[in-house]
């Protein structure tokens, strides 16, 4: 390969990198925690810690090793049921992985994240540097998302994009999303399709069916998410490997395995990648057609005189998609005032508003450090 972006020797000469395990992966509902898939993972991850680069490992498992121990013969469907399990599964989970890694000399750690932490400043500056500390420290930290409290992301949520947050929060070289699925093909694997090794973009998955996310058995995701948290990793500078767990070590090494995503975007602060990719939209800010060449050409801040309605119930503070007059949707944002205040505000200059509702109705609608194109 020609150019460095698809040079798989990034993978091996990484200083830092972030490594995503699934559930299928680890666990089974019958048999709750695999100790030889869990063994093999902890002994490549080692072994590439103790050569001198940086892990982090973001694991799902948590649920499904919590369903055998409570006598679940499935994944329950209902939140207060899935929340039990986590709690239970998540300390089991954790005892294996210090367990095995420990067998190297390796200390992990235990982080629960959910994907809005990520967003807040204030939170995602303290993950950052807790995360960073503990790497300095030689550790390996374990992050999962925070399923005993979760609510939208036990139901919705994906580690994928989780990973790819976190890979993005810690500045990391490389990431690494493993499952039970051994690369991108251009059909079912299992009908004699073709493994796809590259992608440079999504010109590249047009004509590629991906299916659905999984529901069955002890996952959540799919290829879907998979494929999704990778454009959205390599969109924003990181390479990034999907392949399968088995294939770990060869990952690690560098080796020929799996489909590699190159590099096609620049770094993004990580609360618009968020925004991008993972906020839950709860409304809609329609513009008119001078507005939509602003924050599509000119990415300024949104103004209430360039907005011609609004949609949906939302607070202040909350995501809103972004439209022109026909509905196609050109941006996303977080909006400094609830669905209840705009509607008068609407049409109008911050000026003549600031004068007549008082200062805190002179702020842009959405600031443009809170806006992201879509």
């Amino acid at each position: 390969m020609a150019s460095k972006e698809a040079d798989r020797s990034v993978f091996s000469e990484a200083h830092r990198i972030v490594v995503k395990v699934g559930s299928s992966s680890l666990t089974s509902i019958k048999g709750g925690i695999s100790e030889k898939s869990l063994t093999a993972l902890a002994n490549a991850l080692a072994s590439k810690r103790n050569a001198g680069t940086e892990i982090i490992l973001v694991s799902s498992g948590a649920i499904a090793a919590g369903l055998a121990p409570l006598g679940l013969a499935k994944r329950p469907r209902d939140l207060a049921t899935q929340q039990a399990a986590a709690s239970v599964g998540q300390g089991l989970l954790m005892a294996r992985y210090t367990h095995a890694f420990a067998a190297h000399g390796v200390t992990v750690s235990q982080v629960l994240l959910t994907a809005e932490d990520l967003m807040r400043r204030s939170q995602h500056t303290n993950a950052f540097r807790a995360l960073n500390r503990l790497l300095n420290l030689g550790v390996v930290p374990v992050v999962n998302e925070n399923d005993t409290v979760a609510t939208h992301e036990i139901r919705f949520g994906d580690n994928d994009r989780l990973a790819a947050l976190v890979a993005h929060l810690v500045r990391a070289d490389a990431l690494i999303l493993l499952s039970d699925v051994d690369a991108l093909y251009d059909g079912p694997p299992d009908l004699g399709a073709t493994r796809i090794p590259l992608v440079t973009g999504p010109k590249d998955l047009a004509d590629v069916s991906i299916g659905k996310p999984g529901k069955a058995g002890v996952g959540t995701g799919g290829m879907q998410t998979k494929v999704e948290a990778a454009s959205m990793a390599a969109g924003s500078g990181i390479h990034t490997l999907v392949t399968s767990t088995p294939n770990a070590a060869a990952a690690l090494n560098g080796e020929d395995v799996g489909t590699w995503f190159t590099v096609n975007g620049a770094r993004k602060p990580v609360r618009l990648l968020w925004l991008a990719h993972v906020a839950s939209v709860q409304g809609r800010l329609v513009l008119d057609d001078g507005a939509v060449r602003a924050v599509q050409h000119h990415h300024t801040s949104l103004l209430p005189a360039g907005i011609s309605s609004v949609q949906g119930d939302f607070e202040a503070g909350d995501a809103v998609e972004i439209a022109g007059l026909d509905g196609t949707v050109v941006a996303r944002g977080l909006v400094n005032y609830s669905a209840v205040e705009l509607p008068r505000m609407l049409g109008r200059s911050t000026r003549d508003l600031g004068a007549e509702l008082g200062s805190g109705y002179d702020r842009e609608v959405v600031h443009v450090d809170d806006l992201v194109l879509v």
